[in-house]
């Protein structure tokens, strides 16, 4: 049997419990093809760790094996390794044997080789994959890690059918924020309108979605522009890294609306001086922590984790040195003063006029992947009209001075815990 060239180490390979690596490093598909079985960690898979999927000869070579794997974690762990190999491509020609082996597969006793068969054949340009795709995504009774599987699926496979599915989902409480970050997939003209007419209604994470959608396109930024006239959106909810990308955007006519965005970064040593006479250890010691978890979910938790909770796009607060209140203030007054590299803000244009603003969260030779509010978004590389990075953070500036001084105390004693609290009845 060849052996596999370089460039096809795929998932298959670093999807396999780590003491079988180095055997599978010699000759994968040889490896896999002579044991029938693969010991699956699933909990230790990581997206990092899977290869390029660059190729039809390496996609032949991966279809070739699922022919003979018997095992159904082995077939999981190769499906796996394939789905987020080719995670963002579109229009993938469908390897040698893969209408054989899907057929079988698809009829799997195993609930994740069925779905991820499905994803495979939807990325293949299977008529009959999509067409099920979006029965899953309109069946209320199926589970949300389904009906999101195959919304996602349908968005990066750009189906025609997808425009009046988003309008369904905005809805449909499962759904409604993924479905709104779809419409930045999309260029679609009604986009505008259906969001921001149900912007009042929406919860606080479903209306940062809708701010955030809005600023990924030109003409959608105009409109969230005249919603900001009208104050149908107010300047407070407009985070400063999204008021930037729309200045980039809009030039002179949005900073005419919303202000000058680098006003927002003087007076910072004024700021922290006050702050500092404010949070006495007096005060401090007098405030909830409780009603400070609060408020850190509210302003803080989509970006950042304490306590194994919140977002991944800054950096996760539970080590760092949150005893020493300096380090806290500098922090959130001047969160751009000391960014690691792998917080800077990247600005990502594609060809289809879509803008992307995040941190980096992997990158190889294909694509980008980059950490969003709430989501991980893939880029291939092909499809990048622009990239910049910024050495400043996505963490706004004038955070603090939107709070009420009990806010800010009662934030401070919970940063400030060295356990987690209990959210108050």
């Amino acid at each position: 049997m060849k052996r596999m060239p370089r460039l096809a180490l795929i998932g298959t390979i670093c999807l396999v419990h780590a003491q079988a690596r180095p055997f599978f490093a010699q000759d994968p598909v040889t490896s896999v093809g002579a044991t029938g079985e693969v010991a699956v960690d699933f909990q230790k898979l990581r997206e990092q760790q899977v290869r390029r999927v660059d190729s039809g000869h390496s996609l032949n070579l991966l279809t070739s094996t699922l022919a003979t794997a018997k095992s159904p974690d082995t077939q999981a762990a190769l499906l796996r390794g394939m789905v987020i190999g080719l995670d963002g491509r579109q229009k993938v020609a469908a390897p040698d044997g893969w209408q054989e082996a899907s057929a079988r597969l698809a009829k799997s006793e195993h609930p994740e080789v069925r779905l991820l068969t499905q994803q495979l054949s939807q990325i293949f340009g299977d008529k009959a994959a999509a067409d099920k795709a979006l029965v899953t995504v309109r069946d209320r009774q199926a589970s949300p890690e389904d009906r999101r599987s195959a919304l996602k699926s349908l968005v990066t496979q750009r189906h025609p059918d997808l425009s009046r599915v988003l309008e369904s989902l905005l809805a449909d409480s499962a759904l409604q924020v993924d479905a709104i970050r779809a419409y930045g997939t999309l260029d679609e003209d009604r986009a505008p309108e259906l969001l921001l007419s149900r912007y009042a209604k929406l919860e606080p994470m479903a209306k940062r979605a809708v701010i955030e959608t809005l600023a990924t396109r030109k003409n959608y930024a105009t409109a969230l522009l005249a919603a900001l006239e009208n104050e149908t959106v107010t300047r407070s909810e407009v985070p400063a890294y999204i008021a930037r990308s729309l200045s980039s955007l809009l030039g002179e006519s949005f900073t005419k609306v919303f202000g000058d965005i680098e006003a927002l970064s003087k007076d910072k040593a004024e700021l922290i001086a006050k702050y500092q006479g404010m949070l006495t250890s007096e005060k401090l010691a007098a405030a909830d922590p409780r009603k400070g978890r609060v408020v850190f979910q509210t302003i803080c938790a989509a970006c950042h984790q304490l306590y194994g909770e919140g977002g991944v796009i800054g950096p996760d607060l539970t080590g760092s040195n949150r005893a020493d209140l300096n380090y806290i203030l500098l922090n959130m007054i001047d969160p751009s003063a000391d960014i690691p590299d792998a917080y800077q803000l990247v600005t990502i244009k594609t060809k289809s006029g879509q803008i992307l603003t995040g941190t980096l969260a992997q990158e190889d030779d294909q694509r980008v992947v980059l950490n969003l509010i709430g989501q991980k978004m893939t880029v291939v590389k092909s499809d990048i009209a622009s990239r910049e990075v910024a050495p400043v953070s996505m963490m706004p500036e004038g955070l603090l001075p939107t709070l009420q001084d009990s806010q800010v105390l009662d934030l401070v004693n919970y940063l400030q815990t060295t356990t987690q609290v209990e959210l108050p009845k």
